[in-house]
């Protein structure tokens, strides 16, 4: 009868397939770590200044080559479907006012009555001279739902931990811009800086936010400024004077008829 000698492991060869298993045991369970951290910190931005309703008011000063212009302006939101924006000042434009209901989207001019509606080939124009377009002003696109997102840098810069995010926008995804970075303190949460490409990855306007405070457990920056990279001198500054959320809100709100009659 012949019997087989059953080898022995070398503890050395032993150590290194143990150090191999960990090493893919780390691999294998810190990737759906990693996927869930890029979720949240999407559904954090993209409610960032709305949650479930919204209510605030801010102002909004222009600066371009041709003119200056302030104005100020109430704001109402229910979700990612539902928003309402009127002028409340100066009074030559006041109680002009955009709508959006879920893929529709209205706009108001009170001194001859009339509601357009805006076709998806305006988003990306400006809004009432800014430089921020239609779409900024109603978030008709987010984060979650039309770009893919990963962390493309996580660490210390300009003195502070932060989380780099990149957004390539999805296949069929009808957005204005090619991609996305967006620049985020890690310990509020408070995103700081974004910067918008277009399709060719060249950098169009760039966004700073600052002047945070803490409202509803959540850190948000009260001010956000907007320059275009091609005009330097110009910049769109808006800030908010007062943001609450939780308030009642039904989407009856969200209206023609309160379009036209909260002017």
């Amino acid at each position: 009868m012949h019997y087989h000698r059953v080898g022995r492991i070398h503890p050395v060869k032993h150590r290194s397939l143990l150090r191999t298993f960990i090493l893919l045991l780390f691999i294998f369970t810190a990737t759906p770590a990693t996927a869930i951290e890029v979720d949240e910190l999407i559904r954090h931005i993209d409610r960032l200044w709305r949650g479930e309703t919204s209510q605030a008011t801010m102002s909004m000063a222009v600066r371009t080559e041709r003119y200056e212009r302030t104005m100020t302006m109430e704001a109402w939101s229910r979700g990612k479907d539902y928003s309402l924006v009127i002028i409340r000042e100066p009074v030559k434009d006041r109680g002009i006012a955009t709508l959006k209901v879920e893929d529709n989207i209205w706009n108001y001019l009170p001194k001859i009555n009339r509601v357009t509606k805006v076709p998806s080939s305006m988003m990306s124009g400006s809004w009432m001279g800014s430089h921020f377009t239609n779409d900024d002003l109603v978030k008709e696109s987010t984060f979650e739902d039309d770009y893919d997102a990963s962390i493309s840098f996580e660490g210390e810069r300009d003195g502070q931990q932060i989380y780099e995010l990149t957004f390539i926008p999805k296949p069929d995804a009808a957005v204005v811009w090619g991609k996305v970075m967006m620049m985020i303190e890690q310990t509020s949460l408070a995103p700081y800086k974004a910067l918008y490409y277009d399709e060719e990855g060249l950098l169009i306007r760039t966004m700073s936010m600052d002047q945070t405070q803490l409202i509803d457990g959540r850190t948000i920056p009260m001010r956000m400024r907007l320059q275009p990279e091609d005009k330097p001198e110009e910049s769109t500054v808006i800030v908010y004077q007062e943001i609450t959320f939780g308030v009642p809100l039904e989407t009856s709100f969200f209206s023609l008829q309160t379009l036209k009659r909260r002017r």
